[in-house]
């Protein structure tokens, strides 16, 4: 989400950044033209008013009255400030008749274009105006600028002052001028770009505050809340908001507890009466007498389920008690402790794996949930199959698989198994209350713990309980 929101507004920034630096770079490169064209106009000004006097072509040969001299020595004088400023300037001039011939040009051999803004600045200045401004030069473009005046004598065009000049300065000059607003810009854009993650991080920071308080009561900690101290005020909102749906949620978790175990404590003396009173009787009829029997397996199978009931509102209510423990070695100490009934039953219990993995873990809970794994592994694993325990390292986890060879469970139990009371339709002639696998994921989730099915190859189950490797408050 983050990501997203940024990228929006540092786009959204750029944007506006760019909205204001191109007409800025376009009026600074348009000022710098004007410059260039308002000089050549007045260069083509002062020329075409020396230009007024030498209108006519000098004779062929040298001129031998007074007249002609005077001619003759004003073109030369024009012809020696055009060639100075050429030389000095590097920009094509020349002053041409009506009929395109040249009445002096630098170089000498310049004439009109017959194409191009030259061309068209010709012809304009030879209806009597000056020729419009050129089209805008950039930096990246190689073209020339022309500007011409008409020369006007007795109120007639009779020549015209055409410059052709390079353009290389003057692109130069608007690269200088652009580099400032780039730096500008990139400046602005990395300010920008700061407080773009300043204001995500402060819109975003009740959000993920929420989103770890959320998951934490979903991971069964009821009692992390949200300090509704930052972020906008409809964030705050938000934040009391959920603590007051947590207290809530809360409360009737605790109501509900304080029912399962006051209702299983209750039941068990009742219970425990019954059972008494049906030995009692049991005694006054034949010892293989079915309905007997049948009514005390049942009252052993209820005592059971209530056993596990307060056992499982216990464990919900319980406070882990985390320490760094050697996984590896618990792992080992349960695997001996069910050896003995993995032989009765002619199945191979072995452990595997790291022989010394440590992990944040409550000792006694992850015994307990290693006891009803390994057990339930052991009812559903025929004789002459195998069941593994192996406990490896996995990133910032410590891994405890336990797999069996037993019949495994479809894709629809696999999503279902852990449920409370829930027990395959295939294995109801197991013994169980269907409540052992939900006493163990209370118990681990108390530490940050967690457990996971999934199918073992070739046939079977495997069951994965996974324990922190960093302490709470590191990680």
């Amino acid at each position: 989400m983050r990501t997203r929101l940024l990228a929006i507004l540092i786009a959204l920034m750029a944007a506006v950044l760019l909205a204001l630096g191109f007409p800025l770079a376009a009026s600074l490169a348009a000022a710098e033209q004007q410059r260039v064209v308002v000089d050549r106009i007045d260069d083509t000004a002062r020329f075409a008013s020396l230009a007024q006097y030498v209108t006519t072509r000098p004779p062929a040969r040298n001129p031998t009255t007074a007249e002609a001299r005077q001619q003759n020595e004003r073109l030369n004088t024009l012809s020696d400030e055009l060639e100075r400023y050429h030389d000095l300037y590097g920009i094509r001039v020349g002053i041409f008749y009506r009929d395109g011939r040249a009445m002096a040009a630098a170089p000498t051999l310049w004439r009109v274009p017959e194409e191009g803004e030259g061309a068209a600045a010709f012809a304009e200045a030879l209806v009597g105006r000056r020729s419009h401004d050129p089209a805008q030069v950039w930096p990246w473009q190689r073209s020339r600028i022309a500007v011409a005046s008409p020369v006007v004598r007795d109120g007639d065009v009779v020549a015209v002052v055409l410059t052709d000049s390079p353009t290389g300065p003057l692109r130069s000059r608007i690269l200088r001028g652009w580099l400032p607003i780039a730096a500008g810009e990139a400046a602005a854009m990395l300010v920008a770009v700061a407080l773009a993650f300043r204001l995500t991080g402060w819109v975003l920071e009740p959000v993920r505050v929420l989103d770890k308080a959320a998951h934490d009561i979903a991971t069964g900690r009821l009692a992390s809340r949200v300090a509704a101290s930052g972020g906008p005020p409809e964030l705050q909102r938000l934040a009391r908001s959920f603590n007051e749906m947590a207290d809530h949620v809360e409360t009737v978790l605790e109501q509900q507890r304080a029912f399962v175990a006051d209702a299983s404590h209750q039941l068990r003396n009742p219970l425990a009466a019954l059972l008494l009173r049906i030995d009692l009787l049991a005694l006054e009829l034949p010892e293989d007498n079915e309905e007997i029997a049948s009514v005390r397996a049942e009252g052993k199978r209820l005592a059971r389920v209530l056993d596990d009931l307060l056992d499982l509102a216990l464990a919900e209510h319980a406070t882990a008690d985390l320490r760094l423990t050697d996984v590896a070695e618990v792992a080992a100490e349960r695997v001996a402790a069910w050896r003995p009934v993995a032989d009765t039953k002619g199945v191979e219990l072995r452990a595997a794996g790291h022989g010394a993995v440590t992990g944040w873990a409550d000792p006694v809970a992850l015994s307990s949930a290693l006891d009803a794994v390994v057990d339930n592994a052991l009812k559903f694993t025929p004789a002459g199959e195998s069941v593994t325990v192996t406990v490896a390292p996995d990133g910032d986890r410590v891994a405890v698989e336990v797999a069996d060879r037993g019949p495994g469970l479809t894709e629809e139990e696999l999503s279902r198994v852990g449920d409370r009371f829930w027990r395959s339709s295939r294995h109801q002639n197991v013994s169980g209350s269907g409540l052992g696998l939900s006493i163990c994921r209370a118990l681990l989730a108390a530490g940050g713990s967690t457990i996971d099915f999934a199918h073992n190859e070739p046939h079977g189950l495997r069951v994965v309980i996974s324990v922190p490797r960093n302490a709470p408050d590191a990680g």
